[in-house]
């Protein structure tokens, strides 16, 4: 299957040539190897490929998947530690179904993050088939022993998960009064579920910060709910997760599309048939509960937006999810645990320990799981780590994400996908390939994502002046004979590529011909991964001086304003020759790509990911090769030489197919039929409660 075109280098653009095909990788075949095996019994065949030796990712596999290791038996590990060994063989064990005691567990704890994630995970599956009476006596062992605070605290959150009394009040109460908040806040949590004596007295001590108050209040049950929300409907209450960013301030820091796109499900959502309303879950850290205590609001009918508490001096990082994690099951089980009427399913997106977090909320309360499963980061497994430079710590910590992806697909009762190039599907088994069934499918969908129709506000001419001033008055200035701008707009981030996007700007003479303008990130607050962004940028504009009065960066806008600009941009009345490109490395569907095609805008995004489902090279847009500057920069010569009319041509078929087949609508009708096939497990839908109703504004603290 080919696309109807040429690419950069003129050759014919064809599916073999995208680098993410996961039926030839390493990593992929030991996977499929390995579920195979534990569905049939039967063995892999001699030539499939494995990743190559004296990589770290070769002796993780071998330990982790286990197929392979007789072939492989007089080889010693080089860059593999002994821990490293022996979470991959835990993570292997656990997949086929050997859950480790309460003792190992216990044992596990002081290995370091990634194995107290692990622990997290299984925790319950270990009470279940070994028994709580042995697991109280493990932790109540452990706590004795003379630990780390971060470990003793880990110990305590276990034990209160499984309510298990591993020690005695006055022991927990000593520890309440621990100088290390985390260690602190865990007793707390303990005593709290153990009897509120004790907390009492120590709630009557000392000054508190926000998320102290915040945290004392809500141990006491008094203090919370239950929260009666406002269904519209008789039918399905649903969590949806969004753990990274801010909801409203998209393009700032790790806030993207995701928070766009569940701002506007949402909102479809709680419209929708047999749905009762929507509760999107979003963090909140410590300076922003102390300007805002506030942790249940209405978004718009039917749709609530929950901050749950977490106790940092920032806004959640990647990085700190393992170790907030049991924090967020704790609190999210709380919270969703007070609302009236009850969540009756938590749908989670991304591979990370928050998801898993969400999960086990879930199973506190009795809800349902609903999972988005995405390839990610497994189909970069072996491009990325199968080489002896790659990164130890980057290649453990996608093993882990990797682990946590089958744990939510086991754990999950349902999972989705995300439409892609052949439905989704056919990638997603692939990937996941233990959702096969025994003539190699399985029923999951895939869930085309959309956008949100775009309705102008009532000052859209004013604020459309505003906007494109900046621009008009650039070009201006830059010198150039055309009106010609090149639009991109997203997060500053390095899989975004802006960086690269100038580089390959500059490198290819475009920047003789436009306006580049970049709209992303924050100068004030800037997010972690902005700087290298912007450092990159830099480094490109003082090899290139002539360049630099040629390129506008503008800070995020809402995501009103961006669609507004667009708008703007698109119209011929402006007198500007505008283009939008998208550089990132790949986009798993490319909401901002749909809002531009949405606006008329002519539009190039990457070949790699799930745009090609609905962009067609020079039918409806253009794909890009962008995994480099060299690649990048010609296809960014090829968007600035089409022709206005084809280019327009171009563009409304564009707009046809995002308004016929990606709204936020048949997304949120998708998405209910899924959810309601859980209705025939369990009496999932409930009748809209009597009795009063109470402020959409709740506080915790009364």
């Amino acid at each position: 299957m080919e696309h109807p075109g040429p690419d950069a280098r003129g050759r014919a653009v064809t599916l073999c040539d995208v680098p993410d095909d996961g039926r030839r990788d390493a990593f992929v075949e030991a996977r499929r190897r390995f579920w195979q095996h534990r569905r049939t019994g039967s063995e892999a065949h001699p030539g499939t490929r494995r990743p190559r030796r004296g990589t770290l990712l070769a002796e993780l596999v071998d330990a982790e998947y286990g197929d392979v290791r007789a072939e492989r038996s007089g080889e010693r590990p080089v860059l593999a530690t002994a821990l490293d060994l022996e979470l991959a063989q835990v993570r292997g064990g656990i997949r086929a179904d050997r859950i480790p005691s309460p003792e190992e567990c216990v044992r596990l704890l002081e290995k370091g993050p990634l194995a107290r994630a692990t622990v997290a995970a299984i925790w319950p599956y270990s009470l279940r088939d070994h028994g709580v009476g042995r697991a109280a006596s493990a932790l109540r062992n452990g706590l004795l022993a003379d630990r780390d605070p971060d470990t003793t605290a880990f110990l305590l959150d276990l034990a209160t998960a499984g309510r298990l009394p591993a020690l005695r009040h006055g022991e927990a109460a000593r520890l309440a009064g621990a100088t290390d908040r985390g260690l602190r806040h865990a007793a707390w949590r303990h005593l709290a579920w153990s009897g509120p004596g004790e907390l009492d007295l120590v709630a009557a001590v000392g000054e508190r910060d926000a998320y102290e108050h915040l945290l004392l209040d809500a141990l006491r049950p008094r203090k919370v709910g239950p929260w009666e929300t406002r269904p519209e409907r008789p039918g399905l209450l649903v969590a949806q997760t969004m753990l990274l960013g801010d909801l409203e301030r998209p393009g700032e820091g790790l806030s993207g599309g995701l928070g766009v796109l569940l701002g506007a499900l949402g909102d479809a959502l709680a419209e929708t048939e047999r749905i009762a309303g929507v509760v999107t879950v979003v963090t909140a850290c410590r300076p922003e509960l102390a300007a805002d205590p506030v942790l249940l609001r209405r978004r718009t009918a039917g749709h609530w937006v929950l901050r749950l508490p977490v106790d940092s001096d920032r806004p959640l990082r990647p990085e700190d999810m393992g170790r907030h994690r049991e924090e967020l099951s704790w609190w999210s089980a709380r919270l969703l645990g007070a609302l009236r009427p009850a969540v009756d399913l938590v749908h989670v997106r991304y591979s990370d320990d928050g998801s898993a977090a969400m999960a086990e909320a879930a199973r506190r309360i009795g809800a349902r799981v609903v999972f988005t499963a995405t390839p990610d980061p497994h189909r970069q497994m072996t491009e990325r780590h199968d080489t002896p430079e790659a990164e130890p710590a980057a290649v453990r910590h996608d093993l882990h994400r990797v682990f946590l992806a089958d744990w939510l697909v086991a754990r999950a009762d349902r999972v989705v996908g995300i439409a892609g190039q052949g439905g989704g599907v056919g990638e997603l088994l692939t990937h996941f390939p233990q959702m096969e069934d025994e003539r190699g499918s399985a029923r999951i969908t895939a869930v085309p994502e959309g956008i949100a129709p775009y309705r102008p506000g009532p000052d859209a001419s004013v604020r459309s002046h505003s906007l494109v001033e900046p621009v008009t008055a650039a070009v201006a200035a830059s010198g150039l004979s055309a009106q010609t701008v090149l639009l991109s707009v997203g997060r500053l981030h390095p899989v975004k590529q802006q960086d690269v996007l100038v580089r390959a700007w500059i490198a290819s003479g475009c920047y003789r011909d436009s306006l580049l303008v970049i709209v992303g990130g924050s100068p004030e607050r800037p997010g972690p991964m902005e700087t290298p962004v912007r450092d990159g940028i830099e480094r490109a504009l003082e090899s290139c001086p002539a360049a630099r009065n040629r390129l506008l960066l503008l800070p995020a806008l809402s995501n009103a304003d961006v669609r507004l600009l667009e708008r703007t941009l698109a119209d011929t009345a402006s007198g500007i020759r505008a283009r939008y490109v998208c550089p990132s490395a790949k986009e798993e569907f490319g909401l901002a790509v749909l809002e531009a095609m949405d606006a008329g805008m002519l539009v190039a995004a990457p070949l790699r990911g799930g745009v090609r489902h609905y962009l067609t090279d020079l039918d409806n847009g253009l794909l890009l090769d962008t995994s480099s500057t060299r690649s990048l920069g010609p296809g960014l010569r090829r968007l600035l030489h089409i022709d206005d009319d084809r280019a327009a041509e171009m563009a409304r078929r564009a707009k046809e197919i995002v308004r016929g087949s990606y709204s936020v609508e048949a997304m949120a009708r998708t998405l209910s039929g899924e959810y309601l096939t859980l209705e025939g497990r369990s009496s999932l839908v409930r009748r809209i409660p009597r009795g009063p109703v109470a402020s959409h504004r709740i506080r915790i603290r009364s």
